[in-house]
């Protein structure tokens, strides 16, 4: 049997200079999302983290389910309150990507089988281990950002949420759930800072992301366009290279062809 994350060693992993300045670990919630929201407008302050080993009624992007079997894997919720101006907090949805596909990285013995799906799908193998939901929340105080991350950390084939998806045990990686849960904090700290001083995490996320360079189709708006993924722009909106010329989408579900390889 898998440990459970445990809140004491995460934060004896992220060490005493970490802006982390609560990680909490509950057995069973809901949502850790509504959970941290909730915080946020009762006055809880930016950099605190919630980790829950089973989730019973989370949301995924685009309204879906996220669903947690207990102690297979992690659902944690992130609080910040970026000083950047809103409009420039699309990168929230995107940058977890970049840290949760850092700390996979971090675990694997072969780092080239993790990839990015636009706009922030964690694949190993061209599988998904990852789902993201970031939200704004309003406050006393101004608004806030929580940010949502669930890993497929043991979970057996007949357990996985969508098919498609896979999970760390799977794909033969390291299931050390504090040590991932640690990485991730890690990473997301790393590349915060990063968006928070440039504004933007547009060559990071290039370097990373497997739908540029892939033949692909977007799901957006009742409408599907394929052609080549291109790049991101300054705002991490997808840029697609079609018949009638560059796209640029700001949501939409994106189906590779194959997985696209950088």
């Amino acid at each position: 049997m898998n440990e459970l994350p445990d809140a004491a060693h995460i934060r004896d992993l992220l060490g005493p200079d970490s802006v982390w300045r609560e990680v909490s670990v509950v057995e069973s919630t809901g949502s850790t999302n509504a959970d941290v929201a909730a915080a946020a407008r009762a006055g809880e302050q930016p950099w605190m983290a919630l980790i829950a080993s089973e989730q019973t009624a989370g949301r995924g992007r685009l309204g879906r389910h996220w669903v947690s079997p207990k102690g297979a894997s992690i659902s944690m919720s992130l609080l910040t309150r970026p000083w950047r101006p809103v409009p420039e907090w699309g990168w929230l949805s995107l940058l977890p990507g970049l840290a949760v596909a850092g700390a996979v990285t971090d675990l694997a013995t072969d780092a080239s089988r993790v990839h990015l799906k636009w706009p922030n799908d964690v694949l190993i193998d061209g599988r998904k281990v990852c789902g993201i939901l970031s939200e704004f929340v309003e406050t006393r105080e101004g608004p806030c950002a929580v940010v949502g991350i669930g890993i497929n950390v043991t979970l057996a084939e007949a357990e996985l949420p969508v098919p498609g998806a896979t999970s760390l045990a799977l794909a033969g990686f390291d299931t050390d759930q504090s040590r991932l849960a640690a990485r991730v904090l890690t990473h997301f700290e790393r590349f915060y800072h990063q968006w928070e001083r440039h504004g933007s995490l547009r060559e990071a996320y290039s370097q990373r992301c497997a739908s540029i360079g892939a033949m692909l189709t977007v799901h957006a708006d009742d409408q599907r366009i394929s052609g080549t993924g291109f790049g991101v722009d300054e705002s991490g909106r997808l840029q697609v290279l079609t018949a009638d010329g560059v796209r640029t989408f700001a949501v939409g579900d994106v189906v590779h062809a194959t997985l696209g390889h950088r």
